[in-house]
């Protein structure tokens, strides 16, 4: 059963790690979205870079660092005995919980793009979007919505 424990703690943090992304697409709505008017305007993309989105909130990390901790804890209690499989324990558990919340942040990264938009009021916005559809500099968009709530669509 010790040996099995690693395993189930990965697998559970792995779960849990995994951020939806869904929202950051200009094809995806929220049910607040949903028979909403929404305001458009049209616009010509005039720069464009990728981008990353890191999704997640303030307590961003903690799942990753805990079960790090967890599973480098259990991996450095299997080295060694007395004093220094304590001294393991606690190398593992550290260095665990460091790895962790780096493998969470990464997995809770999108590809994304930046868009710079000259609208036809002469108006220039930015939106970040996640990168699912193709883009290009001198294309014509729709920009649906208003405020913090815009998202990109082909003319």
């Amino acid at each position: 059963m010790k040996r099995f424990l690693p395993i189930v703690a990965l697998g559970a943090l792995t779960l849990a790690g995994c951020a939806n992304t869904s929202p950051y697409s200009g094809n995806v709505y929220t049910g607040n979205q949903a028979k909403v008017a929404q305001n458009v305007s049209v616009g010509t993309i005039t720069a464009m870079r990728r981008v990353q989105i890191q999704a997640g909130d303030q307590n961003s990390g903690a799942i990753g660092g805990l079960g790090g901790a967890v599973i480098g804890g259990l991996l450095g209690n299997q080295i060694g005995g007395g004093s220094g499989r304590t001294l393991a324990t606690a190398a593992g558990a550290i260095g665990g919980s460091v790895a962790g919340k780096k493998i969470e942040d990464s997995a809770n990264r999108t590809d994304a793009w930046e868009l710079e938009i000259r609208k036809q009021t002469g108006q220039t916005v930015v939106v970040v979007q996640k990168a699912d559809q193709p883009f290009q500099v001198g294309q014509q968009v729709r920009l649906i919505g208003t405020g913090n709530n815009v998202s990109v669509a082909p003319y």
